[in-house]
């Protein structure tokens, strides 16, 4: 008998943390290895992992980690995922093992693989295929079973021109879907695009359009991971004798890789250095970071940036993606530049960046792999349903198509999905916050939310040890909160409070801390909302000399 279950711990209904599970009987294979960025409302928190707990306990059975392509939402979690398990292998293309190593993943951790070569694990065997994405050596994965072929896209779009590095094998996905797929999990972020997404993706002409048309300086904001527009940028400054300053050092690394690796072409003669900036015609290559976004451009311009200082007529091109989260961010840094004397350039509603598949994209794929069964993966909710109806439209039956959410298991026994059992995982998220690989956690986040709304009160005080009297204090001590200089009543009042309740929990000789911090905490929270409908977060420190 063979036994089959997939789900995931993260990917579904959401925007990153892809992390796909496929066991096979006794051996578990993990695709995928992805974050999720925080929004506003995290407050302090740089990116979200899942949760590994389930990996932990099984990790015995883990075969490995592949990873389809070198972008954070689908492997910028794996150094943390390392860190968890040390000993767990990642299966990875050459410049994908790149970007595993600039996250921290040791070398020795990694396994590097080449498309179109099987990978054999006993009576398993995984094949990846090279897929056209924004960075080279996207690949997808099918899992070769008793009864048909698993299949996982990861991210792709079907481009005839692009080639190298990018290429798709159309060719070989024809013949797994020939050979017969069991299951297909595909991507559902463009599921509401009518159309392909090609040839939306292509810049080189756009940006061509931009540096001819400027002549002063042009800045363009860019992802590192995001080479295929980068290679855009050169194709467009081709033939211009504009000198190209790459700026900061991450940038300069994935450039130089790439380029040393034939993954990007230009010519050694269009890279300046720092000697150019200031030239009237040159071309700036600002790399900016999605956990913190347009974080360089706004240091440049604030004046805070050591080597470029923003001059009026410069133009900049924010050549990344916009996300919703980040809409006001932009709105604001665009108004500073206008006021600065810029240009500002964003790209049309008819460009994209972003490589993901449209509808035509997808139902090329399905038709090409002509699955029994189809899961929907990676994206919001209502992509995943249009993407469900896109392959019901194509003849998959709707009882073969399932839409999970993260930790819910699809079991398959021979070939066949058992529909009466229904099996949950628990699964949840992992707040990171900077170096910390701990999960932050939901009572510190609802603690920088109450500061970020109502601020801090501390109250102070200190009692004899030797007579169990009240010798200094109660001090308060506010943030964030009320202005102490128009507020006087206030503090008096809170300190009278204060000194009320130490002074009734010193009984006998014997103080009661505990009890002094808990009613402060209550009772003066209870006071301040009556003065103020507010409720501060209340620290008291009672300490003895």
């Amino acid at each position: 008998m063979e036994k089959i279950r997939i789900f995931s711990l993260g990917g579904l209904d959401e925007m990153g943390k892809n992390t796909y599970i496929v066991e096979i009987n006794e051996d578990i294979f993990v695709f995928d290895c992805g974050l999720k960025y925080a929004d506003g409302f995290m407050y302090g928190i740089d990116y979200i992992i899942p949760d590994y707990d389930y990996l932990v306990k099984n990790k015995k059975r883990i075969k490995g980690v592949f990873i389809t392509h070198g972008h954070y939402e689908n492997m910028g979690a794996a150094a943390d995922l390392a860190r968890t398990i040390p000993k767990i292998p990642f299966y990875a293309t050459h410049y994908t093992k790149f970007v595993l190593m600039d996250l921290g993943v040791k070398e020795e951790n990694i396994i590097e693989i080449v498309p179109n070569k099987k990978l054999n694990f006993g009576n398993v065997s995984i094949f990846p295929m090279p897929v056209s994405h924004s960075v080279p050596g996207a690949v997808m994965y099918c899992i070769n079973t008793s009864y048909g072929a698993i299949c996982y896209t990861g991210d792709f779009i079907i481009d005839p021109m692009m080639k190298g590095h990018y290429d798709m094998d159309l060719g070989k996905i024809a013949y797994v879907g020939k050979q017969g797929v069991l299951c297909l999990l595909c991507e559902s972020v463009f599921s509401e695009r009518i159309g392909h997404t090609s040839p939306s993706h292509r810049l080189s002409s756009f940006f061509s359009d931009i540096i001819n048309k400027y002549e002063n300086r042009i800045l363009f904001s860019v992802l590192p991971t995001h080479l295929y527009t980068i290679q855009d940028i050169f194709e467009g400054a081709k033939n211009t004798h504009r000198k190209i300053v790459i700026m900061g050092k991450k940038l300069q690394n994935f450039i130089h890789f790439a380029h040393d690796n034939g993954y990007l072409d230009y010519q050694e003669e269009m890279i300046g250095d720092l000697t150019n900036i200031e030239d009237k015609d040159a071309i700036l290559l600002i790399c900016d970071d999605k956990s913190n976004a347009y974080a360089a451009i706004n240091k440049i311009v604030n004046g805070y940036d050591k080597f470029i200082t923003i001059h009026s007529g410069d133009a900049v091109v924010f050549a990344e993606p916009r996300y919703d989260a980040n809409e006001k961010t932009i709105v604001k840094l665009e108004n500073d530049l206008a006021m600065a004397g810029c240009k500002i350039i964003s790209l049309p509603a008819t460009k994209n960046i972003l490589h993901h598949a449209s509808q035509e994209d997808l139902m090329l794929m399905i038709k090409l792999m002509n699955p029994k069964y189809y899961i929907p993966v990676k994206g919001e909710y209502r992509y995943m349903v249009n993407n469900a109806n896109l392959a019901n439209k194509l003849g998959i039956p709707p009882e073969n198509i399932f839409l999970k959410q993260n930790g819910d298991v699809i079991e398959i026994i021979d070939g066949v999905a058992n529909t009466e059992k229904f099996e949950t995982i628990k699964v949840k998220e992992c707040l990171i916050d900077g170096k910390s690989s701990d999960d932050i956690g939901e009572l510190v986040i609802k603690d920088r939310e109450m500061l970020s709304d109502n601020g801090i009160v501390l109250i102070s005080a200190t009692i004899s040890k030797k007579d169990k009297v009240l010798i200094v204090g109660p001090e308060v001590t506010t943030k964030g909160f009320i202005y102490v200089k128009d507020s006087k009543d206030m503090i008096y009042g809170m300190k009278n409070l204060s000194e009320e309740i130490i002074t009734r929990n010193i009984v006998n000789g014997m103080v009661d801390y505990n009890k002094i911090k808990t009613e402060i905490r209550s009772e003066l929270s209870n006071y301040l909302y009556e003065q103020t409908e507010s409720k501060p977060m209340i620290i008291a420190v009672v300490q003895e000399v």
